[in-house]
């Protein structure tokens, strides 16, 4: 049975209730589907020492790895009941693009949209010129 983008968005408001975030009161939960069919959630989880906090998107992914899951991600919902339209930050854009499809706008990126509905986003617009490791040999 496949997963709707609104299934997977309301796993992830409701993880987003356990994110630990008792500095910037700002909560965010993610609902990461794999190609496995396979969902794995997050949370953020803050730390006073800003720097170190964790994003849910990459709690989420982490949560998948440490798993053992080894197919690309499908599509992540990104939910935070402080900010319709949650997109993910720089870092987890990265992250995600680490874990894409090689066309990374079949990875969708589901968020709450203005009205409450499902929108998404091809990784590749939200993220069009991600970090690639490309070898070249010594001349």
């Amino acid at each position: 049975m496949e997963i709707t983008f609104e299934e997977l968005l309301n796993k992830a408001k409701e993880v987003s209730k356990n994110s630990y975030s008792p500095y910037s009161k700002f909560k965010v939960g993610a609902a990461v589907l794999y190609e496995s069919n396979k969902i794995y959630c997050g949370v953020n989880v803050e730390n006073v020492s800003y720097g170190i906090t964790l994003c849910a998107e990459r709690t989420a992914i982490s949560s998948a790895i440490a798993q053992g899951e080894k197919t690309k991600i499908k599509a992540i919902a990104v939910y935070s009941p402080n900010q319709k339209n949650c997109l993910p930050c720089g870092a987890c854009r990265q992250w995600l693009a680490e874990f894409a499809p090689d066309d990374t706008s079949k990875l969708r990126v589901v968020l709450e949209g203005c009205k409450g509905e499902a929108v998404d986003w091809g990784l590749d617009e939200i993220f069009p010129d991600s970090f690639k490791f490309t070898y070249c040999e010594p001349n």
